[in-house]
C-alpha cells in the first residue's frame, strides 16, 4: 500500500508540474535542453477520414464522427494532436499543455483534476485522455453526456512512441498522418543516436524527482519512465542498475551510495524548487556521490522529458550533448 501511495503521489505531482520554460544543463555540463515552447506540425494538412471506430484503453468501443472540436486532457496528447496537424480544431487544454500554440486555449483542469462542466461547456466533438486522467467521476460524466471519449495508456518507454502516435492518429481518422509522423520521429531519433560519441564508458545517471515546495525527494528506479531514455542516450540508469525495481523510492544516503551516479538528471522546475545545484547537494547523500562531488547535474524541461512523443529526439539530443560533452571535458 505504501508503494502504491508513493506511485500515485508521484504521478499526481508529475502531472501538476509537467510544465515550465526551457531547460538547460547546470553545474559542470555545457549542453542546453530543447526549447519547449513550440511543437512542429507536419507540413501537409491532415484530412480526417471519419467515422473512426477504436477501442479505448478501458475497453469501450468508441466511434468518432467529428473532429471539429477536440479536447485533449494531457499535455502529451495535446502535443500529438497539434503535431498531427489538427491543432486548429483543439478548443481547450490541460494545465500541462504549455507549448505556445496551445497557450491561449482555456484550461479545463483544476489542480489537474478534470472539470467535466468546463469540458462540456465547450461542446467538444471528441475528448482524448490518458488512463491516469481523473477523477473517474468526471470521465463518466463526459461519457454520459454522449461525447466520444477515448482513453490511452500513457507512454513509459521509447518503444511506446509508435503505439502512442498510431493510436491517436487512428482515433482522429488521420492514419496516414500518423504514419508520416512515426517515420519522421524515428528518423530524427536515429540521427541523434548515430551521433552518440564512442567514449568507451557509459555514464551512470540517477533520475531524481524533486519538488522542494512539497518536500518530495525521490530516486527513480526501473519503472520511473526515464530508464529507456537514458539507455537510448548511451547512459546507464543508476537507480535501475542498483536494483531498484519500483518507480520511485525516497532519497537516502544509502540508496544514492549504492546507485553511485556519475551524473544526476532532474527536471528544470524541480531543480529550481530546491534552490538549484547548491540546494540539490543538500539533500541526503547527493553531495557524496561522484555526481555531487563533480556537480554534474543534467536538466530537461518538465513538459517534455517523459512525454515519449514527437519531441523525444530533442530531449534525447539534449541528454546526449549534456552527458557526453561533459565526459570529454
Amino acid at each position: 500500500m505504501a508503494a502504491l501511495l508513493t506511485s500515485l503521489t508521484v504521478l499526481a505531482l508529475l502531472a501538476l508540474t509537467g510544465c515550465g520554460g526551457s531547460g538547460g544543463a547546470t553545474g559542470k555540463t555545457s549542453g542546453r535542453a530543447p526549447a519547449a515552447d513550440r511543437v512542429e506540425p507536419l507540413r501537409t494538412t491532415a484530412r480526417p477520414t471519419l467515422p473512426a471506430t477504436v477501442r479505448s484503453a478501458d475497453g469501450h468501443r468508441v466511434t468518432v464522427r467529428d473532429t471539429d472540436r477536440i479536447v485533449p486532457l494531457s499535455g502529451s496528447l495535446s502535443e500529438l494532436v497539434f503535431t498531427l496537424g489538427l491543432g486548429r480544431h483543439v478548443v481547450a487544454r490541460d494545465i500541462t499543455a504549455t507549448f505556445s500554440q496551445a497557450a491561449k486555449l482555456p484550461v479545463v483542469t483544476r489542480a489537474h483534476d478534470v472539470s467535466a462542466e468546463s469540458v462540456l461547456s465547450l461542446e467538444p466533438t471528441v475528448v482524448l485522455a490518458d488512463t491516469t486522467t481523473g477523477p473517474a467521476e468526471a470521465i463518466d460524466q463526459i461519457r454520459d453526456a454522449g461525447i466520444p471519449l477515448v482513453l490511452f495508456d500513457p507512454p513509459k518507454r521509447m518503444s511506446d512512441i509508435h503505439r502512442r502516435i498510431e493510436a491517436v492518429a487512428a482515433t482522429l481518422g488521420v492514419r496516414e498522418a500518423g504514419a508520416r509522423l512515426t517515420e519522421r520521429t524515428d528518423r530524427r531519433i536515429e540521427k541523434v543516436r548515430a551521433n552518440i560519441p564512442a567514449t568507451g564508458r557509459e555514464p551512470r545517471v540517477a533520475f531524481l524527482y524533486v519538488r522542494g515546495s512539497a518536500s518530495v525527494h525521490l530516486l527513480g528506479g526501473r519503472d520511473s519512465g526515464a530508464s529507456s531514455l537514458l539507455e537510448a542516450a548511451g547512459a546507464v540508469d543508476a537507480g535501475k542498475a542498483s536494483g531498484l525495481t519500483k518507480d520511485f523510492t525516497p532519497i537516502t544516503s544509502e540508496a544514492l551510495a549504492k546507485a553511485a551516479p556519475d551524473a544526476i538528471l532532474v527536471m528544470t522546475k524541480g531543480l529550481e524548487s530546491v534552490g538549484g545545484v547548491d540546494g540539490l547537494l543538500k539533500l541526503p547523500g547527493v553531495a557524496e556521490t561522484p555526481a555531487g562531488m563533480d556537480r554534474r547535474v543534467v536538466t530537461v524541461d518538465d513538459g517534455v522529458l517523459l512525454n515519449y512523443g514527437p519531441r523525444t529526439d530533442q530531449v534525447l539530443g539534449s541528454l546526449v550533448k549534456q552527458l557526453h560533452t561533459a565526459d570529454q571535458r
